[in-house]
């Protein structure tokens, strides 16, 4: 019995003196330190990742709604093929970034003596239009122009985010819309008229 009792106090001794050389070696602690901060960093290098490339995006946006907006601007007369020709413009600014299901759209504004803007004309990437002729449309308070055209550029371009969660995250999670409005006033003459818009 005597002999059972010191070779289970020996084996616990043996354990605890196993786990006090456990607490104390240090030798494994960097790659828990690493199992822990590993996921950390690799989630904060494609989050930069992602929001740099969102950034990058966004601006190519701004850029070809306000190019499209100024090459229409130093027109006097345009016609649906010219309007037409923008989405070309549009998608050559935003290389190498692709343009599927965007939305352009290119509104003629006549500005009246008091301050009031009436849709001279529309047009979309799809030939459509958008706005109807003679209807009202409400200008940004910062735009004071009295007896003046203005064009008004709508882009909005979809961008899916790439490392968001691919194949598990739904579509409406992983796409974000960017846009941009611009509004720019004609340079040459009082109107810009398109020849065929309905």
């Amino acid at each position: 019995m005597k002999a059972a009792i010191r070779y289970h106090m020996a084996l616990l001794s043996m354990k605890a003196e196993a786990l006090r050389h456990v607490w104390r070696d240090r030798k494994g602690t960097g790659a828990i330190e690493f199992a822990i901060i590993a996921p950390l960093l690799i989630m904060a290098y494609i989050g930069s990742f992602e929001v740099s490339l969102g950034f990058s995006i966004a601006r190519k946006v701004s850029r070809a709604s306000s190019t499209v907006a100024d090459i229409l601007t130093q027109q006097t007369t345009v016609d649906t093929k010219t309007l037409d020709g923008m989405k070309d413009v549009a998608k050559g600014v935003m290389s190498p970034f692709e343009m599927t299901d965007y939305s352009l759209k290119m509104t003629g504004i006549k500005v009246t003596g008091t301050g009031t803007g009436i849709v001279a004309w529309s047009r979309d990437e799809n030939g459509g239009t958008p706005y109807q002729a003679g209807s009202p449309v409400t200008l940004p308070s910062d735009i004071s122009s009295v007896n003046a055209f203005i064009v008004r550029s709508e882009l909005v371009v979809p961008h899916e985010l790439l490392l968001f969660a691919p194949g598990l995250a739904a579509n409406e999670l992983k796409t974000i819309d960017l846009s941009k409005t611009y509004y720019f006033r004609q340079r040459v003459g009082d109107e810009i008229t398109c020849t065929d818009c309905t």
